[in-house]
């Protein structure tokens, strides 16, 4: 069943995750903009130009992962329209449209969200979200209030068309199940000055083959504890996210008194983060997806019912800012 790391990282396909019934769109030259952390939308910061070569024979072998008795070939582990399923006892049961969408547009909300609802570096991590805000926020996605300030990012257009096409039904069936299921943890978060080489695919960063490594710079590096158990989709193969040296206490200082420049954390999210009400929890969970929300809000690509709230905390925040709090808040929440 395993391929060495080195293959699959050579291997674009088995790092973009498609379904070969999923409507494929034309690639397209899309505008960097000047300003964007790239580093959280997972793209790079220059264009990368791949050499041309055959494609790998389909590789129709039936995998496995650790602990669990399920077994699947690679394309049915890529279908938008019937999600497998490591680890049914879980979770509860997952409704239809999260299992199987609804074609051409609805995709198995499982597929990018995991039966388990903790998401991966590239999208959202919805498991133990509040229902009303999930479904706020596919509502906002579907009446064109909610965006990328980095249009780069294609799955969060491949969401805008998911939620177009969603009817209040599959919504609310959507929301509720990811919300009934508690969040636990699956990032380790780590500070370091060095960190391992990577290159990007799919949104992900995954280190490159030797052992290189390079400064981290300005940014988070989110990526796999184990390459071949993403690239299979096991939801119980979580993430290391390297930060740079200092920034937790930083970020602990801005979520605690807001350090002059914002409103605490704590004061809508929580005394402990895991959410308040109808607002979401953010303890615990991805540093890139919580530095796209906050660079979002403050360029203005979010803008639902909530969104002016937010706009008046980030308004104030340089990216670094934001970076030290995304690092922070991956670090807090419930012991692993």
């Amino acid at each position: 069943m395993r391929r060495t790391l080195a293959a699959f990282l050579l291997c674009c396909v088995a790092i973009t995750v498609r379904s070969a019934a999923a409507p494929q769109a034309p690639a397209q030259v899309v505008e960097a903009p000047a300003d964007s952390p790239a580093w959280a939308y997972g793209v790079p910061n220059t264009p990368v130009q791949r050499p041309a070569g055959e494609r790998p024979a389909p590789d129709t072998s039936l995998k496995h992962v650790p602990g669990s008795t399920q077994e699947f070939t690679l394309q049915h582990i890529r279908d938008f329209w019937d999600v497998g399923d490591w680890f049914p006892g879980d979770h509860p049961p997952m409704p239809d449209v999260v299992v199987h969408g609804r074609q051409p547009h609805v995709r198995g909300c499982a597929m990018c969200h995991m039966p388990n609802g903790k998401g991966r570096p590239e999208n959202a991590p919805v498991a133990g979200l509040p229902a009303i805000y999930i479904a706020q926020q596919l509502r906002d996605f579907k009446n064109g209030l909610r965006a990328s300030a980095d249009p780069r990012k294609q799955n969060t257009l491949q969401m805008i068309e998911a939620a177009q096409e969603m009817t209040d039904r599959e919504i609310d069936d959507t929301a509720k199940y990811f919300s009934s299921m508690t969040w636990t943890p699956w990032i380790v978060v780590k500070e370091a000055a060095v960190v391992p080489k990577t290159r990007i695919g799919g949104n992900v960063f995954f280190p490159l083959p030797g052992g290189e490594t390079e400064p981290i710079g300005d940014r988070i590096i989110e990526t796999p504890e184990d390459a071949e158990r993403f690239e299979l989709r096991d939801p119980r193969s979580g993430f290391i996210a390297y930060v740079p040296p200092g920034s937790i206490d930083r970020g602990s200082l801005l979520v605690a008194s807001g350090g002059g420049r914002t409103t605490p954390c704590r004061v809508c999210h929580g005394p402990d983060l895991m959410g308040l009400g109808p607002v979401p929890g953010i303890a615990g969970r991805s540093p890139s997806y919580l530095m796209r929300q906050l660079w979002d809000f403050k360029k203005g690509t979010r803008r639902g019912e909530w969104s002016p709230l937010m706009q008046q905390v980030v308004k104030d925040l340089t990216q670094q800012d934001m970076l030290h709090l995304a690092a922070y808040l991956a670090a807090a929440g419930p012991a692993h």
